[in-house]
């Protein structure tokens, strides 16, 4: 069977109006894309809360959009059109496009788009329908799907790196904003000890559960008001509220890993932690459950409110790890965390930058 698609010009004021309006008149599904995408006048949106037009407020709409609509085959598009316009109260364009897609195995077409993928040369990130390119590599298993973190984005990419010239064995790690819990897997299979992912969305921790189990890594998953507040449980104990993947023991990683960056992470230590310093516009957290390493990719506005809570998750003398800020936020961000961390830029690729430091 095939498909028609639509496709209409609309400017930032009517763009979720038509998507609305072409839904309710029968259109499968609607996406809108930047009709200015490819040119210098192109915009680039990443969601970030807290910035908007003006660089504040809510995320707008492209100033100039296409939407695309999928239809059944049989639709009598100008009659939609002129429904959806009518029961909209819209201005039908004399211009819009509409051609046929032809059915197609979805799945396999899909997966094509999806190749292993190459994080140094002994970590990879493999789709479950390919085979690891070297077995001799870490291979993390991993396939698309709702929640962020295939390995494809620069971010993910970076703390992959630093996780693996960073990790020595045993410690603790705790990913926030775990996403799909690809960092905490890497972790895991890198040689840390206890391993923790928290994020916002149910969805995420339970995806995170379910890919560490696949790759055979004990790991555990929650929402952040499930961290626990006193010591870590032991290994196989997974408190209320947790998602926990338990895996076969194995032995530690048998090659020592390569330094890069700032170095070596020094032997784990009992926590104690110092006296915690002012920052922003309220105190460091209290110190409840502390780890050795800390790693969150996530978003600039984010990371900034959440300095505080992430800084007393920290041992005195652990690291933390920064994805998901761009080159020209990396200052605002650098100068916010060295209140409780010596922090410098660690690398940077396609415009992102990974920060690290060492808590006071």
């Amino acid at each position: 069977m095939a498909w028609l698609a639509l496709k209409l010009p609309a400017d930032a004021a009517e763009a979720e109006a038509w998507s609305d309006a072409l839904l309710e008149a029968g259109a499968l599904s609607v996406s809108i894309e930047d009709r200015d995408a490819g040119t210098r006048a192109e915009e680039a949106q990443f969601g970030e809360p807290g910035v908007g037009a003006a660089g504040v407020g809510e995320l707008h709409a492209w100033r100039h959009n296409w939407v695309e609509a999928l239809l059944p085959g049989d639709t009598d598009v100008e009659a939609l059109l002129a429904r959806a316009a009518r029961d909209s109260g819209l201005t039908l364009h004399a211009h819009h496009e509409i051609r046929e897609v032809e059915e197609q195995d979805w799945v396999r077409l899909t997966q094509s788009q999806f190749e292993p993928i190459r994080i140094s040369d002994r970590l990879w990130i493999v789709p479950s329908w390919h085979e690891p390119p070297d077995p001799r590599a870490v291979c993390i298993e991993l396939d698309p799907g709702l929640a962020f973190g295939t390995g494809s984005h620069p971010t993910t990419r970076l703390c992959l790196r630093w996780l693996e010239a960073n990790l020595r064995g045993g410690e603790s790690v705790l990913d926030y904003g775990c996403g799909s819990g690809i960092l905490a897997i890497a972790a895991a299979k890198l040689g840390a000890g206890r391993v923790v992912g928290v994020d916002v969305d149910p969805q995420a921790v339970a995806a995170s559960a379910d890919n560490a189990r696949r790759n055979g890594v004990e790991a555990e998953f929650c929402l952040p008001d499930r961290l626990p507040d006193g010591p870590l449980p032991q290994a196989g104990e997974h408190p209320e509220g947790h998602e926990g993947a338990k895996a076969e023991p194995r032995a530690p990683h048998p090659t020592p890993l390569p330094q890069a960056g700032e170095g070596a992470i020094a032997e784990p230590r009992a926590p104690h932690p110092t006296p915690l310093p002012q920052a922003g516009e309220g105190a460091i957290a209290e110190p409840r459950a502390i780890y050795d390493i800390l790693v969150a990719n996530i978003l600039t506005n984010p990371l900034k409110a959440l300095m505080p809570l992430l800084a007393g998750r920290v041992r005195a003398g652990g690291r933390i790890a920064l994805s998901g800020i761009l080159e020209d936020q990396a200052d605002e961000v650098l100068a916010i965390y060295g209140a409780a961390f010596d922090m410098r830029p660690w690398a940077v690729e396609e415009g992102w930058v990974c920060l690290a430091g060492v808590r006071r």
